[in-house]
């Protein structure tokens, strides 16, 4: 016996927040994609895991989401007990674990600047003035020099006591020699990453907000499909 009535229209409201879920799995590896390229693109981190953390785990939730997504929606059009139970609960355990993963990211938002500082450095003492380098593309694009300032080349060997990359110039002026704050860019790459990652940490945020309503939705829903179902079950 189907779902009648009221519970049929829930039917196609968890068919309808699945397709929903499925087009935000879609956006999530795109997303994940997407901050992947520019990573990679920004700065060559000096260990593998620390560049690609970040959009691994925006592709992994991507791909489960689109993953249970489907499940759902063959669950929902079957009405199968089943298959809407273990949606309901995968679900919940996604939800449960983006709240966590806001929480964690809440409470080492501070350790940012510091980890990024820590890797610019690692790159600038590993500069090879011979041959092409990221961190040059890195200084040209952000219209920055050094970690935190052009000064910070000073410390590494190769530019003792008072040179910098041509990469931190002006308007391709001449200041490899004679570093001023007229002649180059003050601002460090630091700063610059930072402010980058925070703008678009809020399309990251909005996403994630949309898909956690849309969760919270789709969890109401299946349970009351669940009911609808079991109901009918219990009729027959």
């Amino acid at each position: 016996m189907g779902v009648e009535g009221g519970m049929k229209c829930i039917k196609y409201l968890v068919f309808f927040f699945n397709f929903l879920f499925w087009l935000c799995g879609i956006a999530l590896i795109a997303l994940g994609i997407f901050v992947q390229i520019e990573l990679r693109n920004t700065l060559v981190m000096t260990g593998p895991a620390s560049a690609s953390a970040a959009p691994i785990v925006i592709l992994s939730v991507g791909v489960i989401v689109f993953f249970i997504s489907f499940f759902g929606c063959c669950g929902a059009m079957k009405e199968n007990y089943c298959m809407v139970t273990t949606f309901a609960v995968l679900l919940t355990l996604i939800f449960l674990v983006e709240i966590a993963a806001a929480i964690a990211g809440y409470i080492f938002k501070d350790k940012i600047q510091a980890v990024i500082k820590d890797e610019v450095q690692v790159e600038m003492n590993s500069y090879n003035s011979s041959g092409t380098n990221p961190f040059d593309e890195l200084q040209k694009e952000y219209s920055c020099c050094g970690a935190l300032n052009y000064t910070d080349w000073f410390n590494v060997t190769q530019f003792k006591p008072s040179r910098v990359p041509r990469s931190c110039c002006k308007n391709g002026t001449e200041c490899t020699n004679h570093p001023t704050p007229e002649n180059v860019h003050e601002e460090g790459c630091v700063t610059k990453i930072e402010a980058w990652l925070r703008k678009h940490i809020v399309i990251v945020a909005g996403v994630a907000l949309g898909i956690a309503f849309f969760e919270i939705l789709g969890i109401i829903f299946a349970c009351c499909l669940m009911k609808g179902i079991r109901s009918g079950y219990e009729v027959m």
